[in-house]
């Protein structure tokens, strides 16, 4: 993987390069290299296997070049990349791209310039992360996989049905994924080259007990090798244990307690619906309510990038600025959104950003601060060959009334503890804030404030809307746990419960069998 000084040099070099061309008014270089390591876990009780199998990894890297030309139609801006190369002539090669394919662009006013805001997070991942061996990455799945394998053979619930253990169809899958970043980036109006790398590891794991049509989920996210324990294993065989014997339940409106992974799964649509780019695009449940009430009050949340020690944290942002921290929501009210330097500037001068905000955007500059333009690309990394998007690092929920679990549980005479969430998306495009997603797993039925029986899989589906969930928010745990989600880029730290009333849920399959 190459080093972080051999990418600031090749950053340095093109910008030598590209101030000797004369039709170029400015320009931007971003250079990255990312590792990914792969470990599948694939074991089954019944079919022979391998355990863990296809051990793998690869790495990419290459330079990313935007630039503003001086042309005789006009001024015109436009980018291009060039993998696997950051010598000059790979420098070349991205600059002719960019020169073919650029536009002209009314909504852009100039390339990113300093906010006023410092850099303050350096060194701050762990090293031994970048210097993993395939042996490690080994030794680690197996760890995972014989948690999980451990809690099957020593589960009484499984044992005292009276079959042996590999004839009931004990399925653990999943995978570990080693993600290692390094980048840097220089402008015209920044010079000076900054750089930034960083690495963590995720594990994400279903079992299942086949024949009892039971499922379990777990999961893990680690900054720090020696971290790299047999948790989300176990957690996941306790699931799929925990799951045996599932009932159904008719439709209805239910008081929910929404776990980590369903809380990340829904306030994923709210985040997107808090970035800036959806306000431009009129694409926001939140439209016209800067500074307004869009949640209970109950509910703070955050996104905090430049925090020591969690997992999302980055130094900088592709567009080399400084990370930070932004309050999206506080106290029910929207005060912050997500931003880069493009949509920052670009909102300043459209004719209706009031009406799509609600307010002046030039009065509310400290809601938009951008401080979130990141290249991520799809299975992990910052992209070389993107233009910065808008996304998320570590978002995490406060709340000034926060309550233990079980006191949460405690409160809900009827209602249902969703612990995983399936293919959750809009129903109607973001901006209606209907939404839908399926109970997979490790979901409970709560009666008199107690967890009484296990929600049998794949039974039930929430079909409600973002803005009367967000309402109707009326308790929030204390404890916090980080949640990953598929092809996910910002890390949610979620309650290990969110209560919520009157969620409505529909029942999918046929009912054949007595509800509770």
């Amino acid at each position: 993987m190459k080093k972080v000084e051999g990418l600031k040099k090749a950053v340095e070099r093109a910008l030598a390069f590209l101030r000797s061309e004369e039709d170029i008014e400015s320009a931007q270089v971003f250079v990255s290299a990312n590792g990914r390591l792969w470990a599948r876990l694939n074991y089954s009780s019944h079919i022979p296997c391998n355990g863990l199998e296809e051990p793998k990894s690869t790495e990419d890297y290459g330079i990313g070049i935007q630039a503003i030309f001086n042309t005789p139609e006009g001024r015109k801006v436009g980018f291009g990349s060039e993998e696997r190369d950051l010598s000059l002539k790979g420098v070349k090669l991205a600059l002719k791209k960019a020169r073919e394919g650029a536009v002209f662009d009314p909504e852009f006013s100039c390339l990113p310039r300093p906010t006023g805001e410092k850099r303050t997070l350096y060194n701050y991942h762990d090293p031994r992360v970048m210097r993993i061996q395939d042996d490690d990455l080994v030794i680690a799945g197996w760890r995972i996989l014989d948690g999980a394998i451990d809690v099957f053979e020593r589960a009484d619930e499984l044992k005292g049905v009276g079959t042996k253990l590999q004839d009931l169809g004990l399925i653990v899958g999943g995978d570990l994924t080693i993600l290692q970043e390094r980048m840097a980036v220089g402008s015209f109006e920044m010079p000076e080259v900054q750089s930034d790398e960083s690495a963590m590891a995720m594990a994400y794991l279903t079992a299942m007990v086949e024949q009892k049509e039971a499922k379990g989920s777990g999961y893990a996210v680690y900054s720090k090798l020696k971290g790299l324990d047999d948790e989300a294993g176990r957690e996941a065989a306790r699931n799929a244990v925990g799951s045996i014997n599932g009932v159904r339940v008719p439709s209805g409106d239910y008081t929910v307690i929404l776990g980590p992974q369903p809380t990340a799964e829904i306030f994923q649509l709210v985040l997107q619906s808090c970035a800036l780019s959806r306000f431009y695009a009129q694409q926001s449940p939140f439209m016209g309510k800067l500074g307004k009430q869009v949640a209970s009050d109950f509910l703070t949340m955050t996104d905090k990038g430049n925090v020591p020690g969690l997992i999302g944290s980055k130094g900088i942002t592709c567009e080399g600025l400084p990370t930070g921290e932004t309050v999206l929501i506080k106290d029910g009210m929207l005060v912050g959104l997500l931003a880069n330097w493009y949509e920052s500037q670009r909102i300043l001068i459209d004719p209706k950003a009031r009406e799509k905000l609600g307010v002046d955007p030039r009065e509310w500059q400290k809601a938009i601060v951008p401080r979130n333009g990141f290249r991520f690309a799809r299975g992990g990394g910052r992209s070389f060959s993107a233009l910065p998007g808008v996304s998320g690092t570590n978002v995490l929920f406060e709340s000034s009334r926060a309550q233990d679990f079980e006191t949460l549980v405690k409160r809900v005479e009827k209602g249902i503890l969703v612990g995983r969430l399936w293919y959750t998306y809009p129903v109607h495009a973001l901006r209606a804030g209907d939404f839908t997603g399926t109970l997979t797993a490790d979901s409970y039925l709560i009666q008199n404030g107690k967890i009484v029986a296990p929600i049998k899989i794949n039974t039930l589906r929430i079909n409600d809307n973002l803005n009367r969930v967000l309402m109707g928010i009326t308790g929030v745990s204390r404890e916090m746990k980080p949640t990953i989600l598929w092809a996910a880029d910002e890390l949610i730290y979620a309650p290990k419960g969110i209560l919520v009333e009157k969620v409505h849920l529909d029942q999918i399959a046929e009912f054949m069998e007595e509800t509770y």
